[in-house]
C-alpha cells in the first residue's frame, strides 16, 4: 500500500522549489561580482566628494 499524500505539503514544496530556480536563475542574470560592485560604490563615493568640492563657502 502507497503512503498518503499531503497534498498542502506537496504543494508548498513545489512552490518553494519554483521560487528556489527563479531566484538562482536571477542571481546568474543580474547578480554582480564583488569587485564590480565595490568599484561602482568607489565611483558614486567619489562623485560625491567631487561635487562637495565645488560647492561654494559662505
Amino acid at each position: 500500500m502507497a503512503q498518503p499524500v499531503n497534498l498542502n505539503r506537496f504543494r508548498k514544496d513545489k512552490a518553494r522549489a519554483e521560487k528556489k530556480a527563479r531566484a538562482d536563475q536571477n542571481a546568474v542574470k543580474f547578480g554582480r561580482p564583488k569587485s564590480e560592485k565595490e568599484l561602482d560604490r568607489a565611483r558614486t563615493d567619489k562623485a560625491a566628494r567631487d561635487l562637495d568640492g565645488h560647492k561654494a563657502d559662505e
